[in-house]
């Protein structure tokens, strides 16, 4: 993905294509951060983020937010990240796209872990969760239920957190070489 970004960049600003070079920028900047490359991504995704919002598009506006909100929690910044949701979840109220709505409650929850709120970050995941099977969204369901059953699993309820993950991941029948299903499969292998 980051060879991708770095292409679409790169053609953007050949052809002076403001608004895909914006989009290049926030996924590089991203890619970048969650390889943990977080000096170097943190400014590119907020450089994306300004570039895309100074071309007056706005639907991908809040999904865009929410991986600087998550870049935020993985800088060790989770009031940042909170600040950026709060204006993506402001924008999704006055678009009503809701695509990503599940992902933008899990963010959420994995910042106030972060901030040791624990009995909010519960809310945000079972929010995110109860969102997801709303959309049928299976992805973002698996994500929220793995960031729950984390949570349980550092309070000592193991039980609870793999009885949780278990059937989201058991819905799968395809794609287990997916970053996200090899990393389901290894919480509850560590659950079991």
């Amino acid at each position: 993905m980051l060879e991708r970004a770095d292409e679409l960049v790169t053609l953007s600003a050949k052809h002076d294509y403001d608004y895909y070079r914006a989009t290049g920028t926030v996924m590089r900047g991203w890619c970048l951060a969650t390889s943990g490359r977080l000096e170097e991504g943190l400014p590119l995704l907020r450089q994306g983020v300004d570039a895309y919002r100074a071309t007056g598009a706005m639907l991908l506006m809040p999904f865009w937010l929410t991986l600087l909100a998550d870049a935020h929690g993985k800088a060790l910044q989770p009031e940042d990240g909170l600040e950026r949701l709060t204006e993506a979840a402001n924008l999704v109220e006055a678009s009503q796209v809701r695509w990503h709505e599940a992902e933008l409650h899990r963010v959420r929850g994995e910042l106030l872990v972060a901030m040791h709120q624990p009995a909010a970050a519960e809310d945000s995941f079972r929010d995110a969760i109860a969102v997801a099977q709303h959309q049928s969204a299976k992805l973002w369901e698996l994500h929220a239920a793995m960031s729950l059953a984390r949570l349980w699993r550092d309070q000592g309820k193991r039980a609870e957190a793999r009885d949780l993950l278990a059937p989201i991941y058991d819905w799968f029948t395809e794609g287990f070489e997916a970053p996200d299903l090899k990393d389901a499969k290894a919480l509850l292998d560590e659950l079991a």
